[in-house]
């Protein structure tokens, strides 16, 4: 009897999760499904793994690849050679689909007929469990396309794995995943949509994506290795295919909008891990971007937030210590060090000089960061740690200085604190910033880390400092932005281990994370998080207090 759905699971020497991914098809409401795990010559347990789960479930067939293929394409296109259901999904041995995945597709595809249904991507940390929804708002409604014309936006939803299709449109179109490729995704969802007539958007969760943003390099996934210059141009590679896909098949108008989509969260992803790459990495990279970026449709451009232009512009210019400079302050209202007006006065510059090029200007000009009108609270500043010294027993003096470039700042002493609110607890630190020169203040702070007041029943958790600058009624808070790189200092604090380090990713904030240790460890704080009504979790912290 033919099953209503063909599930393929792919795997490489995955086989401690791959039960879970096959456990997860299992548990599926809809239980007329066909499971094929396709295995692409795993050299560990796998195989024996994926004979046994086959041996449990007369609905899995276990497939193996005679090679390994260093890529997803290949043992996904396998299974469909021999997918015998009408439906078809694809998952990969280190997610889950949740257990109304496939009833709610294939609900989407039995309503009308259309060419794939797709629906919303759980994210989960693995590290600490955070859940997050992949691009929300894409998925907040449920409707049907019929063109991707009339939704360009949505290219932005690039996975393979949120989606169910029908076999008669891969088969129409002979849409298969491209092989000896990374990031073959992009380029089979692009193809996808553009070839689609209709397809249907469901906003319930569909896949459940187990992210690990600080897995070892060797086996980090493919999106998470962008430290290695050969991802960059896998990444370019694929972008310069779909390129010509929407030319030769009639879709040249989305160009602008998969251009944009590429800006927006390919070459971001790039731009935020600048501040960490060396000067030969940094060459090297603006090497392979710089010819495909100008190739780019200037409107796209245009659709970006002006921090993000001034960063492509910087590596494109090869100004590639500053764009390592302004790729810290992405997403963070941080300002530049330092502006320069044109010599008319129309327009304020990134950087110390004007820029020499037509292009340069139109993308450098942050006039519309409002750096001297904005509200106070609002106002751009860059606060950065000059100087981080140990002090006595469980202290830290700091040096800071802060940029003010849009001179909101009155001549003379500025009225700061440095705030950090381990819990629910906040530690606020005076001092003073003093006028260096034209737009520079700098002061010094010393950080009694005992001064925070910890819960009786601890704190676990991770807190960046801020610093706040206050003018008569008016204050301002800002993120400081720590060297990177310094080495991690480490105390014993109130039942805590205590960790002072530079934030590992992102823009590199001082970073302090408390860990408890002990019985506030082993037992209060088990007990506390177990304990939901009120009454018991005052006498959990009641036993913390005679602890203590």
């Amino acid at each position: 009897m033919t099953p209503d759905v063909t599930v393929t699971v792919i795997v490489h020497n995955d086989a401690a999760r791959l039960p879970r991914a096959v456990a997860s098809l299992r548990r599926q409401t809809h239980r007329d499904i066909e499971i094929i795990i396709s295995d692409d010559h795993s050299t560990d347990d796998t195989p024996a793994v994926a004979r046994r789960l086959a041996a449990c479930d007369p609905r899995i067939r276990h497939l193996r690849l005679p090679e390994n293929s260093g890529g997803c394409s290949a043992p996904r296109n396998r299974a469909l050679e021999i997918a015998q259901a009408p439906y078809l999904m694809f998952l990969d041995s280190d997610d889950e689909l949740p257990e109304n995945a496939v009833e709610l597709l294939l609900s989407a595809h039995r309503e009308r007929e259309i060419d794939f249904a797709m629906g919303a991507v759980r994210r989960i940390r693995v590290d600490n469990g955070h859940l997050s929804t992949w691009m929300p708002h894409l998925v907040a409604e449920r409707r049907t396309v019929n063109g991707i014309e009339s939704e360009p936006r949505l290219l932005f939803e690039h996975l393979s794995t949120s989606k169910m299709y029908a076999r008669s449109f891969l088969d129409r179109h002979d849409l298969r995943f491209p092989e000896g490729i990374h990031y073959e995704d992009q380029l089979f969802t692009a193809q996808a949509y553009c070839l689609a007539k209709s397809f249907t958007v469901i906003p319930e969760p569909v896949y459940h994506w187990y992210v690990e943003p600080h897995a070892a390099a060797d086996s980090a996934s493919i999106s998470n290795q962008r430290h290695r210059l050969g991802n960059v141009r896998d990444r370019i590679h694929v972008q310069r295919l779909i390129d010509g896909f929407l030319r030769e098949s009639g879709h040249e108008s989305l160009r602008e909008d998969k251009d944009y989509k590429f800006l927006k969260h390919d070459f971001r992803m790039y731009a935020g891990d600048l501040p960490y790459r060396d000067d030969a990495w940094l060459a090297s990279f603006a090497d392979i971007v710089t010819p495909y970026l100008d190739t780019l449709a200037p409107g796209a451009y245009a659709r970006l937030p002006r921090p993000e232009r001034v960063v492509l512009q910087l590596v494109r210019d090869r100004r590639l210590p500053e764009a390592r400079e302004a790729a810290r302050g992405l997403g963070h209202a941080v300002a530049p060090k330092q502006v320069t007006p044109a010599p008319e006065g129309d327009a304020t510059y990134w950087g110390d000089r004007v820029p020499g090029t037509v292009r340069a200007r139109r993308e450098l000009d942050v006039t519309d960061l409002e750096l001297d009108a904005r509200p106070f609270h609002s106002a751009l500043f860059r606060h950065e740690i000059t100087e981080l010294t140990p002090g006595p027993g469980t202290s830290l003096d700091l040096g800071i200085r802060t940029y003010d470039p849009g001179l909101r700042l009155p001549v003379g002493p500025q009225r700061a604190a440095l705030l950090l609110t381990p819990g629910r607890r906040r530690v606020t630190v005076p001092f003073r910033l003093t006028p260096a020169r034209p737009g520079v203040y700098e002061g010094r702070v010393h950080l009694d880390l005992t001064a925070a007041s910890l819960p009786l029943h601890g704190f676990e958790g991770i807190r960046h400092p801020v610093l706040r600058i206050t003018q008569q009624d008016f204050a301002h808070t800002g993120m400081l932005l720590a060297p990177i790189g310094f080495p991690s200092l480490s105390y014993r604090v109130d039942r805590h281990r205590l960790t002072v380090e530079p934030e590992p990713h992102n823009p590199g904030r001082l970073q302090v994370r408390w860990e408890p240790t002990g019985v506030t460890a082993s037992v209060v704080r088990p007990v506390v998080r177990r304990m939901a009504r009120p009454r018991i979790r005052r006498a959990a912290r009641l036993v913390a207090s005679v602890l203590r």
